[in-house]
């Protein structure tokens, strides 16, 4: 699946706000090397590296082209950069003190049981924080699932949207993260998101939620999709007098590895 990077940061500051609720639990105060899985165009990854600047900050995600657009980011700053890999695959070093994952293992199948092969792997006094999104049951998410298991769409785009365990509630990032030898702290917000424009709700999902689905059809049919999708959002989150408010739900967790 290919990823926009442009689409992607278009609502930038919506976006952005949970990346940094999490980091500011973390309280690592000199951090030698720290991971960001999952770093997407990199512009949230520079800010750990600004700072940390005694730190070797390291961005890693699976899109070629969202890291095209973060390796303007390492140019500006010596002690980040950022490589090609796979999430499923990766184990932190022996010597990672910060580990950061954010709005990225929702695309992960078996997260869980590989957040705690990772937090078992980390350092006394290591640090990990996850977020992930918490609204599959919102209509920005029931209404494509359900489109898509109409009878118009069901061959074509049959197990390509994933939600019955997609993620995790805070209890259950809080239990996996304590029986790894953790100290933790898990929690949700939901922000009220005022979203500008006409139908801003499809502008947003067409940068994440929606990439699956557009990727498994072909141009005409990924229009006629999005034709029938856009009323049915237009009509779940109507147009105010001030813009479109989005509910926007997210799943927080922070580890300290015991020492």
């Amino acid at each position: 699946m290919k990823w926009d990077p442009a689409k992607y940061v278009q609502f930038g500051d919506y976006r952005d706000r949970p990346f940094f609720d999490l980091t500011a639990r973390i309280h690592a105060d000199a951090p030698r090397h720290v991971v960001d899985l999952g770093c997407g165009p990199g512009n949230l990854t520079a800010t750990l590296a600004e700072r940390w600047p005694a730190a070797h900050v390291t961005g890693l995600d699976s899109s070629p082209e969202m890291l095209v657009r973060a390796e303007a980011h390492a140019g500006r700053l010596p002690n980040l950069s950022f490589g090609q890999a796979d999430i499923a695959g990766w184990m932190p070093a022996a010597g990672t003190d910060v580990v950061v994952t954010n709005a990225a293992l929702q695309w992960v199948p078996g997260h869980r049981a590989m957040l705690s092969r990772w937090l078992e792997a980390l350092r006394p006094g290591a640090w990990f924080a996850l977020q992930v999104p918490g609204n599959f049951n919102a209509p920005s998410h029931t209404l494509m699932r359900g489109l898509a298991e109409s009878g118009a769409w069901a061959d074509r785009l049959a197990g390509v949207l994933r939600h019955d365990d997609v993620t995790g509630g805070p209890e259950e990032y809080l239990d996996i993260m304590l029986d790894a030898g953790c100290d933790a702290d898990a929690w949700e917000t939901t922000y009220s998101q005022l979203l500008p424009g006409e139908n801003p709700v499809l502008e947003w999902v067409r940068g994440t939620g929606l990439r699956p689905v557009l990727a498994a059809l072909s141009a005409p049919e990924a229009r006629e999709f999005e034709a029938d999708y856009s009323a049915r959002l237009a009509e779940a989150y109507p147009a105010g007098p001030h813009g479109t408010v989005f509910p926007f739900r997210r799943i927080f967790a922070v580890a300290r590895k015991r020492e």
